[in-house]
């Protein structure tokens, strides 16, 4: 079921791109594998499927998976980190979705310089000024991203963003056209110690709409495992 589910994926992802409405993004789309609460097992059938990034959001969760899974892989951080968890976070992930205030940036700057890592992140974006949600302002990204610069052992590589849930897709559409656009700013402001290549939107229920914004990185979760397992 998984890899039949990947592979219907993988036809959803191309009919995206062909009506992809911005442009100014790669063409490629890197699929995230979700694993919470997800067994050892059916992450290792994704990985054999041809996912080749994985996505926690509990570092525990993955402190625990992360020597049984056995496959070569990406290891994503997409949920809420607390400071109290960064150091668990710089040893195992290759990149930080979550990045959220100063504090936090100085925190993972810190384990990463102690680990000798430079650590990419993101900067998560709040574009519905969701009280329920993580991430920043939309007028707070400029003034974040250039302290993430100026911090020695951090490598910015775009932004973040999780849309409301709606039963119409389609009503995320201008979220995901204001997180582009806040993405574009960001990669055409000259800041040291960047890379602006990753803009991470779109979940299951929404992946198509994000991808024609300009998404190239979706986190799956659901549409390759299907429910989770509580």
């Amino acid at each position: 079921m998984i890899a039949e589910n990947i592979k219907k994926l993988h036809k959803n992802i191309n009919r995206a791109l062909t009506a992809r409405i911005s442009c100014n993004v790669t063409q490629q789309v890197k699929i995230i594998g979700v694993t919470k609460n997800q067994t050892v097992a059916k992450m290792q059938q994704a990985v054999d499927a041809g996912i080749f990034a994985i996505g926690e959001n509990r570092v525990q969760e993955a402190t625990e998976k992360f020597p049984r899974l056995d496959r070569p892989v990406e290891w994503h951080m997409i949920g809420h980190l607390q400071t109290n968890k960064v150091k668990q976070s710089v040893k195992m992930f290759q990149l930080i979705h979550s990045v959220d205030s100063e504090n936090l940036a100085f925190q993972i700057n810190k384990a990463a310089a102690n680990l000798g890592k430079i650590q990419d992140v993101l900067i998560q974006v709040n574009i519905a000024d969701e009280q329920t949600k993580f991430g920043v302002a939309e007028q707070e990204v400029m003034p974040l991203a250039r302290y993430i610069a100026e911090q020695s052992n951090l490598r910015l590589c775009g932004l973040m963003t999780i849309a409301p849930h709606f039963d119409n897709a389609e009503h995320t559409r201008p979220i995901f056209q204001a997180a582009y656009l806040q993405f574009i700013k960001l990669r055409e402001t000259s800041l040291p110690n960047t890379c602006i290549q990753w803009l991470s939107m779109g979940m299951s229920n929404d992946y198509e709409i994000a991808i024609q914004e300009g998404s190239n990185l979706i986190r799956i979760g659901t549409d390759i495992f299907g429910e989770r397992e509580y």
